[in-house]
């Protein structure tokens, strides 16, 4: 497969992606909210899978599935309310529960990994509505394939992983120095409140702000 995109595409493709990746998008704030909120584990599980859900994106637009949402205006649309309405749902919820973390943080067992579970899903629910990746995968990535060469699916496929690969040493460098900066709150029950609101406010102000921003027309 390495063999169908040649080396420069591909090299300028990683860079490109870079690029989008350090800027914080939906992505990373979400990860930052869900570690200031929950900690380095629900972080990471997080991370976890928002990346399978962009690969999903991968997936559809590789098989022109992408291609027929991004010239729709109103599934775009609704696409990105779904998104944005979701990640208002748990910002809510994190701001309502900010007074149970510290009990969080010492929980285990099933009710533990149940948690993970949920935790799993909704990171990817969050990587396959997220309008960034969407517009990317959609408009930019089909750019770096060289048709000539055949196996345009295969080609998407291995530039998808790529940005993915980018895309989650990042997320999880970022979720880690969150998780870090949160475990200076926990030594507090006031801090750790506090931290738990942020966390929240901040998942809400993103939903907010994936709604407001976007194509419109």
């Amino acid at each position: 497969m390495a063999r169908m995109v040649p080396a420069d595409r591909l090299l300028a493709f990683a860079a490109v992606s870079f690029l989008l990746i350090v800027v914080p998008g939906p992505s990373v704030l979400f990860v930052v909210g869900r570690a200031l909120a929950q900690g380095r584990r629900a972080a990471l599980i997080t991370v976890v899978g928002n990346t399978l859900g962009a690969y999903a994106l991968v997936v559809a637009v590789a098989f022109g599935v992408g291609a027929v949402v991004e010239r729709s205006i109103l599934l775009f649309t609704l696409l990105k309310l779904a998104g944005a309405a979701y990640l208002v749902f748990l910002g809510v919820k994190a701001w309502r529960e900010r007074g149970s973390l510290r009990a969080a943080i010492g929980g285990a067992g099933a009710g533990a990994a149940r948690g993970g579970l949920r935790t799993f899903g909704e990171g990817f629910a969050v990587g396959v509505t997220n309008p960034k990746t969407i517009v990317f995968f959609a408009a930019v990535l089909p750019q770096f394939v060289d048709r000539g060469r055949g196996h345009v699916p295969a080609q998407m496929l291995l530039l998808g992983l790529v940005f993915n690969l980018i895309a989650v040493a990042s997320d999880m460098a970022w979720g880690l120095v969150a998780a870090t900066a949160r475990e200076w709150f926990a030594r507090s029950p006031q801090r750790l409140s506090l931290v738990g609101g942020v966390g929240g406010l901040a998942m809400i102000g993103l939903g907010v702000t994936v709604a407001a921003t976007g194509r419109k027309d």
